[in-house]
């Protein structure tokens, strides 16, 4: 039975009985820590926002709608990715105070915080891949991911249709991952 149902189904069930959201878990736990690997580049805070994105799927499954271009998979990746990207964007944040601060205010022990010099990395990193990514793409990356606006907004902003929108999303995703892995990070 479980093979049959669709992935907004599960979730919809798992509201109700929780032991069907560890079907989710089992489908998208490899592909969420692989995707959020190429970000963050730390096996232990990756393994950290895919906890912390299945907690969101399944605190705010009641209010996953299925509308016409929004399916369970491309909702969940939404919330991996602003997960994944607000975790960067704090380790970006609190990388810029860390050189100013006496490490002996620090509650954390030298190996719990993380290196400045990684952090910079993979900022530069990040920046690098976007900024070899042609304009338009980047742009709807960044639109979708990094300010977190909706279709409609980006639509109107890029003055494109929803089809179009989907195909440079696709295209620029699958454009960030290739060119991450060329650089080999």
């Amino acid at each position: 039975m479980e093979q049959t149902l669709k992935d907004e189904e599960i979730l919809k069930l798992s509201l109700e009985d929780p032991s069907y959201f560890s079907i989710l878990v089992d489908k998208y736990q490899i592909p969420f820590l692989r995707k959020t690997m190429g970000i963050l580049r730390n096996r232990e805070e990756a393994e950290d926002i895919v906890q912390e994105t299945f907690a969101k799927i399944y605190r705010y499954g009641h209010r996953f709608k299925k509308e016409d271009g929004i399916e369970f998979k491309s909702w969940a990746y939404k919330i991996l990715m602003n997960t994944s990207f607000t975790h960067y964007q704090k380790i970006k944040k609190g990388s810029a105070n860390v050189e100013y601060l006496d490490p002996l205010l620090y509650e954390d022990t030298p190996e719990e915080n993380q290196d400045f010099a990684t952090i910079q990395d993979a900022k530069a990193a990040v920046a690098a891949v976007i900024d070899k990514m042609p304009e338009h793409l980047a742009r709807v990356l960044k639109l979708y991911y990094l300010e977190d606006k909706s279709y409609a907004d980006i639509c109107k902003t890029e003055k494109i249709s929803i089809p179009t929108l989907k195909m440079r999303l696709f295209r620029s995703k699958r454009l960030f991952e290739k060119l991450s892995a060329d650089l080999d990070l």
